[in-house]
């Protein structure tokens, strides 16, 4: 587990890896690997996003060790499609954690460091995210990433900082991007989570009783990314092995 001071995050490497709160589990690929979300998500997603420029940047939200981000990434290039315009393109992808630990393993391990780029962040603190990814936006002359991805991270920001959080999430990545993947964690997902705190005998999540947004908290995600972020689904991926679904949204 990890604790916040100020803007440092110290982590326990000898903590039980369930004691996990904000979702930074040491060995998450070993039990969810990447395929698991791949398996659902088309090689030729990128095709269909108009450009503005030949270069392609993705945004990863709470990357963990980057295990993830890298398989996207060679995903993504589906390099056997060599005549096809996408090909022409160049594609980077920044993925960012919390967790400073689970950072320094995706930087070490990174096999494309010169179009992937690691860096610890928290996106609940606003005005250094903000500057930190506008920087970045700023280096290529775009006022959006093409494509953001966000993988099981809005339950962590719920149970840890509540509904408004929960909301500011959406809010915020929706102002990032062009496109959003969203896999947002079902409700028995919370039930675990807290459960796994109680059996370890921590606390509580700070808002777990609390949170008045419950139940499927996909469909409450897509209404508020619909109705206050001016973004539409446009494809539902279906559901991963673990019972998540994975929503493509677009923004208007």
């Amino acid at each position: 587990m990890y604790v916040k001071l100020t803007s440092k995050i110290i982590t326990f490497e000898n903590e039980d890896p369930g004691a996990a709160p904000y979702g930074n589990f040491i060995n998450y690929y070993t039990f969810n690997p990447p395929e698991n979300r791949l398996s659902l998500i088309p090689e030729t997603l990128l095709e269909g996003i108009e450009l503005g420029s030949e270069r392609v940047l993705i945004l990863d939200v709470g990357c963990n060790s980057g295990d993830l981000s890298v398989a996207l990434y060679k995903h993504f290039l589906h390099e056997e499609v060599s005549g096809s315009d996408f090909s022409k393109r160049e594609m980077y992808l920044l993925g960012f954690d919390m967790d400073q630990d689970l950072i320094l393993r995706a930087q070490n391990s990174n096999p494309f460091p010169q179009n992937i780029q690691f860096i610890p962040l928290d996106i609940t603190d606003d005005p250094e995210s903000r500057a930190v990814l506008e920087s970045y936006l700023g280096r290529f002359g775009c006022p959006r990433f093409h494509l953001c991805t966000c993988f099981a991270v809005t339950m962590w920001v719920h149970l840890n900082h509540g509904d408004a959080a929960f909301l500011s999430l959406l809010s915020r990545l929706a102002s990032l991007c062009e496109f959003l993947l969203l896999e947002a964690q079902p409700w028995k997902c919370y039930r675990s989570a807290a459960r796994r705190l109680r059996k370890l005998g921590r606390s509580d999540f700070d808002h777990f009783k609390t949170l008045e947004i419950r139940g499927d908290t996909a469909a409450h995600a897509r209404e508020h990314l619909e109705k206050r972020c001016s973004m539409d689904l446009v494809q539902s991926f279906g559901n991963t092995t673990w019972d998540r679904s994975l929503l493509l949204f677009k923004r208007r």
